[in-house]
């Protein structure tokens, strides 16, 4: 088998109905199998997809297990040579899953690889993940991906061939099962964000390269699978304090106290933005409701919280 492709739902029913459609129009020439793994959704997402492709094997969970658990488990039994983990928001685009894959077979060095995101739209999405650091959080990386795109690229500037990355945003990720043995699978401690981020560098310290195949595209509708409310923002914080933990235990209240001031500024701003709105911009208000929910987190300690 050549290829075990792992899509993970979570009340997605439609999404992943079009996903899987997409899977099977989309590639040719190389052997797959579908996993689908489904962390307890109610929309009736199993069922439909138990009647209308039945060659999918479903791992069906009994609570919302997140993100890399929910691999993890796929990617026990999973048969393949790599693994392609799919959201359930993307959609293939023809050729898309063979040039990753005719690129990891010509790539030896590749332990994962990530191809071009884009909106309904065509326009890029930014598909490639810069491991956090202290140049990161003291500077607004926009400005960073403008000033030093070597070191940040991103969908500013136009590749016409793979280059290698520090990860790749986890939509769409091919990954060598023998990769996958050396270093392990995802840190089940992440229930959502930085999972892939976290694997990266675990692969780039096994001594496997992560690289970004400009040619591979990949329709995503971002955020249609987690959200954009407090919650999401919350899981966020507290996986990005977790990779920091890890990964940069000394510097770790450093970095924590930068998350901090930083957001501290944008209740601020958000402040005054609402003063000279008069309150009337519903997104401005959105986003202060969302910094203080996020400011009473941190003051009653949740982010010092570890993972399980």
């Amino acid at each position: 088998m050549d290829l075990s492709i792992i899509v993970v739902s979570f009340n997605t029913k439609e999404l992943v109905l079009e996903c899987l459609a997409s899977i099977n129009k989309t590639i040719k020439g190389v052997s797959f199998e579908v996993w689908l793994v489904d962390n307890n959704s109610s929309d009736g997402t199993v069922e439909a997809v138990r009647e209308e492709y039945p060659d999918v094997t479903i791992i069906g969970n009994k609570q919302n297990l997140g993100f890399a658990r929910a691999n993890n488990q796929a990617f026990k039994q999973m048969n393949g040579r790599y693994a392609l983990l799919l959201n359930s928001d993307t959609v293939l685009t023809d050729g898309a899953v063979k040039e990753l894959y005719e690129f990891m077979e010509s790539t030896p060095e590749a332990g994962m690889a990530c191809g071009q995101l884009s909106n309904q739209d065509g326009s890029k999405q930014n598909s490639i993940a810069n491991f956090p650091c202290l140049l990161t959080l003291l500077s607004n990386e926009t400005v960073l991906r403008i000033l030093m795109p070597n070191r940040f690229p991103s969908k500013r500037r136009d590749y016409v061939s793979p280059i290698k990355v520090d990860s790749g945003i986890g939509a769409c990720l091919i990954v060598r099962k023998a990769a996958m043995d050396d270093v392990g699978y995802f840190d089940e401690r992440y229930f959502f964000f930085f999972e892939e981020t976290d694997w990266a560098y675990r692969m780039k310290q096994g001594g496997w390269a992560i690289y970004f195949v400009p040619s591979a595209r990949i329709f995503h509708a971002q955020g249609k699978t987690v959200g954009s409310g407090v919650n999401s923002r919350i899981m966020f914080y507290r996986s990005r304090y977790l990779f920091f933990r890890k990964w940069h235990t000394r510097s770790y209240p450093v970095f924590y106290l930068i998350i901090f001031f930083r957001l501290l500024i944008n209740v601020i701003l958000s402040l005054i933005g609402l003063v000279f709105t008069l309150g009337f911009e519903t997104s401005i208000k959105k986003r202060f409701v969302i910094y203080i929910r996020l400011v009473v987190w941190h003051l009653k300690g949740c982010a010092q919280e570890r993972g399980k």
